[in-house]
């Protein structure tokens, strides 16, 4: 099975030259914000410049619903619990700034949430494991490094060894059905 060639650009598409990638993809996220109720894709875009380089750090614009009946909108913001009370002292700040982008008083209320509502795992908050505690090493594998990396002048360069040989001596080895 042979491919088709593919058809050439039209004039005007030739004329236009390099496109800005935003270019490509705007009539997709124009649909993804809308199915979210974001009537401003920029809202999303450009967080950042919107809210702030701190208020952006803090929090992520996750949907825009829109009341029954009622005028304005609720924006709902993804944040750590940590965050929320300074987030909440500035919300009265941050209304004003996400109204000029729309131009008139679109959002009435902002919603703070942990989760996004669509699902936990679409919009989590970002949450640090515990470090975990190293094993002591077997002396007798860690005597046979040392014996590995022992001609080695340069300290970290033979610590490096030893921990390389450490973890090939203490790998799982697989098992041969025979």
């Amino acid at each position: 099975m042979s491919r088709q060639p593919l058809p050439s650009p039209s004039a005007e598409h030739r004329m236009r030259g390099f496109e800005p990638a935003f270019g490509l993809m705007k009539d997709a996220l124009r649909v993804a914000g809308e199915s979210r109720g974001f009537a401003v894709a920029r809202l999303l875009t450009h967080w950042a410049e919107v809210a702030g380089e701190d208020m952006a750090r803090r929090t992520r614009p996750v949907k825009i619903g829109y009341g029954k009946g009622g005028f304005g909108a609720t924006l709902t913001l993804l944040v750590k619990a940590s965050e929320a009370p300074m987030v909440q002292m500035a919300l009265p700040q941050l209304k004003e700034r996400v109204n000029a982008v729309y131009g008139y008083a679109a959002i009435q209320h902002i919603h703070l949430t942990q989760t996004a509502a669509t699902g936990f795992a679409e919009g989590q908050a970002e949450f640090t494991p515990a470090p975990k505690a190293a094993k002591p090493a077997d002396p007798a594998v860690a005597a046979r490094a040392a014996i590995v990396a022992e001609g080695v002048s340069d300290p970290g360069l033979r610590s490096a060894l030893e921990q390389l040989a450490q973890n090939i001596l203490t790998r799982p080895r697989p098992r041969t059905s025979g």
